[in-house]
C-alpha cells in the first residue's frame, strides 16, 4: 500500500471529449460491474453512493438495480463532470438519480446509505485505506462497501504483440508517474481490512479476444489519446512516435498478423459489509 503522503494528478482530465471516452470504455466493461454489483448484494430499493461518478455509468448501473424504490447519488470533485452526468439523467429521463459536486469522503450527506460504491476511483486517492474510513461513516451498519479496481499488469498479448505491449507500456508509465494506483485491485484485500473492515469478497473480470472485431484495440487508442498531453510533458513517449490516428488498426494488424489474443486490465472487485461498531 501507498504510504498516505504520495501526491497524484489525475492524467485524463474532465473535456467533452473525455466524458464521452469514459462512457464507451464503462459500456465496453459494465457486464463486469453489473456482476460484482449483484453478486455483492446492490438490490431493489437501496440508497446507494456512487465515488467518484465521472460521467455517470456506475450510477446508472447502480439505478438500474435499485428501481425505482431506490436512489442513487453520485459524487464528483469536478462540476464539468457533475454538469455532464445530470445533463444524461435528464436526457435518459432517470428520476433516482442525482449527481451532486464535491468529494464524498469530505462532504456531508443528510442520511446514510445502505451502499458506497465506486469504480476505478480509489487508484487516484493519495490514502485509500484514509479514504474508505472516511467513506464508511455515510454506510449504515451492515450497509455494502463496494469498490473495483485496476491490475494493469494482468493486461497483455500472447504471443507478445510488440506494439500492443508499447501502448500498455506508454499507459502504465503516464498513470504512475502521475500518482494513481495501477495495481490497487491486488491490495483491496489488505486496504479494506486497514479501513476497518471485514475481510472483502472478491472477484476478477478481463476482456480477452482475438481476430479483427475484439474492441480492446479502440479502447486502449482512446486512453493514450487522452493522456497523450501528459505523455508528451512527461517524455515518455511523443505524439509521432505515438501516431494516434492509425494506432488501434496497427495494433489490430498486428495481433491478426500474429494469431493472437489481447487481455485488458484486470478488474478486481472487492466487497465487504460494515460492522454495527463501526
Amino acid at each position: 500500500m501507498e504510504t498516505p503522503d504520495r501526491q497524484s494528478f489525475y492524467a485524463l482530465g474532465h473535456s467533452e471529449q473525455e466524458l464521452q471516452r469514459l462512457s464507451r470504455q464503462g459500456q465496453a466493461f459494465e457486464p463486469f460491474t453489473r456482476q460484482l454489483f449483484e453478486e455483492a448484494g446492490i438490490s431493489r430499493g437501496m440508497r446507494v453512493l456512487d465515488v467518484g461518478c465521472g460521467s455517470g455509468d456506475i450510477a446508472f448501473l447502480a439505478a438500474d438495480l435499485v428501481g425505482t424504490g431506490g436512489e442513487v447519488v453520485g459524487a464528483d470533485r469536478e462540476r464539468t463532470a457533475v454538469d455532464w452526468a445530470n445533463a444524461r439523467a435528464h436526457s435518459r429521463g432517470t428520476r433516482n438519480v442525482n449527481f451532486v459536486e464535491g468529494d464524498p469522503a469530505e462532504m456531508e450527506f443528510n442520511r446514510q446509505f445502505d451502499a458506497i460504491v465506486g469504480r476505478l476511483v480509489l487508484m487516484y486517492y493519495p490514502d485509500p485505506v484514509d479514504t474508505i474510513r472516511k467513506l464508511m461513516r455515510h454506510v449504515r451498519p451492515d450497509g455494502l462497501i463496494v469498490f473495483q479496481e485496476l491490475d494493469m499488469a494482468n493486461a497483455r498479448s500472447v504471443p507478445f504483440a510488440p506494439l500492443f505491449e508499447r501502448s500498455l507500456t506508454w499507459i502504465k508509465q503516464t498513470l504512475s508517474a502521475t500518482g494513481a494506483q495501477i495495481q490497487l485491485g491486488l491490495e483491496l484485500y489488505p486496504v479494506f481490512l486497514a479501513a476497518g473492515l471485514p475481510g472483502p469478497s472478491m472477484r476478477m473480470d478481463t476482456l480477452i479476444g482475438g481476430g479483427p472485431q475484439c474492441s480492446l484495440y479502440e479502447i486502449l487508442a482512446e486512453l493514450i489519446q487522452s493522456l497523450l498531453p501528459v505523455m508528451e510533458k512527461l517524455k515518455i513517449a511523443s505524439a509521432a512516435e505515438v501516431g494516434i490516428s492509425t494506432l488501434a488498426q496497427r495494433m489490430r494488424d498486428e495481433v491478426v498478423a500474429l494469431k493472437g489474443v489481447v487481455l485488458s486490465t484486470g478488474f478486481i472487485g472487492a466487497w465487504s459489509c460494515k460492522r454495527h461498531s463501526e
